[in-house]
């Protein structure tokens, strides 16, 4: 009303426009914010702050969990209205598009020994391994990654100009330094003939890792290291164009070691980190 003021009009003929008394009118001018209001301008704040350090990909149900396990109690259709109330939205995974590997090939494969097992209740039952690749301006990134299946952690990253059993390899001895050399564990992948080469398979014997690959052509059955790398182009890369392979290398790994492990809030974790998931394991 004030701006309609401004423009000539008398607060008599505004009040009756609206169906407000003209002490009415006054007293909301005067009178001190809300508690609630109060308690809005406090989470807003807060939830810009949490959304920042999430490099602004957290939406609705992170951001609620985040300022729950803050001590604030809120729900999330108010969080929803804060949001919008400041322009906040999460990322948005785009529709996932399958994308096989070429198993053209004559080595021999493992069976799907992932699909009879219950889900792993520990950390290193169950890794599993794919590889995708990064566009720049200097040609494809290609990367290889280990993950454990339980805690959603990466444990093993390797990236090259060039994808051959080398990178893969790279991956798996970084994620087998890291744990200590465990034994017994479930090593999942597809049937691409980087994992099923005589190298690939001599690693896994030795360090007692049991192998298990994907059915052809089936995508599906590695799924957990398929939502990694679309959460990773949809949360790194989306939007984002590297000058270099080196560029991109830093980037991605900043983004694994720095935020996605340590610090990214998992739904399937109960909204943990993959580190603080298994600290509380411990």
């Amino acid at each position: 009303m004030k701006a309609l003021q401004e423009q000539g009009y008398r607060i008599g003929d505004l009040c009756a426009a609206f169906g407000v008394s003209r002490s009415g009118y006054h007293r909301a001018r005067t009178a001190a914010p809300c508690a609630r209001a109060g308690q809005d301008a406090q989470l807003a704040r807060m939830l810009c702050e949490i959304h920042r350090q999430s490099r602004g990909t957290y939406g609705r149900p992170r951001l609620t969990s985040a300022l729950r396990q803050g001590g604030q109690r809120c729900s999330p259709k108010r969080v929803a209205r804060l949001m919008r109330g400041h322009g906040l939205r999460g990322v948005r995974r785009g529709r996932f598009v399958p994308q096989t590997t070429d198993s053209r090939h004559e080595n021999g494969v493992a069976p799907n020994r992932l699909r009879d097992q219950p889900a792993p209740s520990a950390p290193d039952e169950v890794w599993v391994a794919d590889m995708t690749y990064i566009p720049t301006a200097e040609g494809w990134l290609y990367v290889a990654g280990v993950l454990d299946r339980c805690s959603r952690r990466v444990l093993g990253l390797a990236m090259a100009a060039r994808i051959d059993t080398a990178l893969p390899e790279g991956a798996l001895r970084q994620a087998l330094s890291r744990r200590g050399q465990p034994q017994g564990v479930l090593h999942h992948s597809d049937r691409g003939i980087q994992y099923t080469s005589a190298r690939y398979r001599q690693i896994l014997q030795r360090h007692g890792c049991e192998a298990s690959m994907s059915r052809r052509a089936n995508c599906y059955d590695n799924a957990h290291m398929e939502s990694f790398w679309g959460t990773l182009k949809a949360e790194l890369l989306a939007g984002r164009t590297f000058a270099t392979r080196a560029e991109a290398r830093l980037a991605i790994f900043e983004y694994v070691e720095v935020f996605y492990n340590r610090t990214r809030l998992h739904s399937a974790l109960g909204y943990l980190s993959p580190v603080d998931f298994e600290t509380k394991l411990n």
